[in-house]
């Protein structure tokens, strides 16, 4: 059988209030189930701003309409504009996610803070931000997470060790090929279950190579024409949930139609035999299409 676990990480408070819930009405007409990561703390999605020093991030801002996607209110919290307590705010709304039976997880307590603060903190400062995130989401659902996917693809050896600890069973924390356990250089394990995205998102394609919003799905359904046991794909509120809904219901109908099934991350973690995955280390590398570096899964170990 061949899946896709739909993975969907919430970035903004913008995002929370008007891509999720546009995307839970589009997921629910396609009868696919979908895991829903949340921010939960402030959105400081300004703050941003300091990226235009990473090689590559004006190519990106000019291909992907970052001011349309996410409006200019959104551009100036954490700057001229403080930034609003996502989960405080809308917690009645991600409890509505939880009622409708998607599943839910952490995304990250600060989106900006953590994309470009964790790849070089210590440990005291990734266990403040994961824990925050956690506390919080254990008191807008009233149980603690289980399912983790990092922001921006970022990460650090201490978070997959504070995963652990803190009670997540399966997290989707990098880009890869397949799921794995995460190991550090000398193969020790150091965090749950790993399944990665697999697939490019669509702010990674759209400009280059003729790709565009018209056409992008094609891009992707080109990718999974040979079908596999399991794709992880990650879209976002701010993009699917919102302008490129189109797209992504094109999406939606073309895996159908090559085989497709659509699964939560943590539905495709129980189906996995855990005791035959191979070990990979993990470390911090680049995408097409994406500016700086995020982690990355490497050949495994024999």
């Amino acid at each position: 059988m061949s899946v896709i676990a739909l993975k969907i990480d919430v970035d903004t408070y913008r995002g929370t209030r008007e891509g999720v819930p546009a995307l839970a009405r589009l997921l629910e007409k396609h009868d696919a189930p979908a895991t829903f990561l949340f921010s939960l703390g402030p959105d400081h999605t300004g703050r941003a701003l300091k990226r235009v020093f990473r090689p590559g991030f004006f190519g990106k801002v000019a291909r992907t309409s970052v001011v349309e996607h996410y409006g200019i209110k959104t551009l100036m919290y954490g700057v001229m504009l403080p930034g609003p307590d996502i989960g405080r705010r809308e917690a009645e709304g991600l409890r509505a996610i939880r009622r409708a039976g998607f599943e839910t997880g952490v995304h990250t307590w600060d989106h900006v803070r953590w994309q470009d603060g964790v790849a070089q903190a210590d440990e005291a400062w990734t266990r403040r931000e994961l824990q925050l995130a956690t506390e919080r989401y254990a008191e807008v659902f009233g149980e603690r997470p289980t399912v983790h996917g990092a922001a921006g693809w970022q990460m650090n050896e201490a978070a997959y060790r504070l995963q652990a600890e803190l009670g997540y069973t399966v997290a989707s924390d990098g880009r890869g090929e397949h799921p794995y356990w995460p190991c550090n250089a000398q193969g020790q394990v150091i965090g749950p279950v790993q399944l990665p995205s697999t697939l490019p998102t669509l702010d990674e394609l759209i400009g280059l190579d003729g790709w565009t919003v018209d056409n992008v799905h094609e891009a992707l359904l080109a990718r999974t024409r040979t079908l596999t046991p399991l794709h992880v794909y990650t879209l976002h509120a701010e993009l699917e949930g919102q302008k490129l809904a189109p797209v992504f219901e094109r999406l939606l109908r073309g895996w159908r139609e090559q085989g497709y099934r659509f699964a939560t991350v943590g539905d495709c973690a129980r189906q996995l035999d855990l005791s035959a995955l191979p070990r990979c280390p993990v470390a911090l590398g680049t995408i097409p299409g994406r500016s700086g570096t995020l982690v990355v899964q490497q050949p495994a170990f024999a």
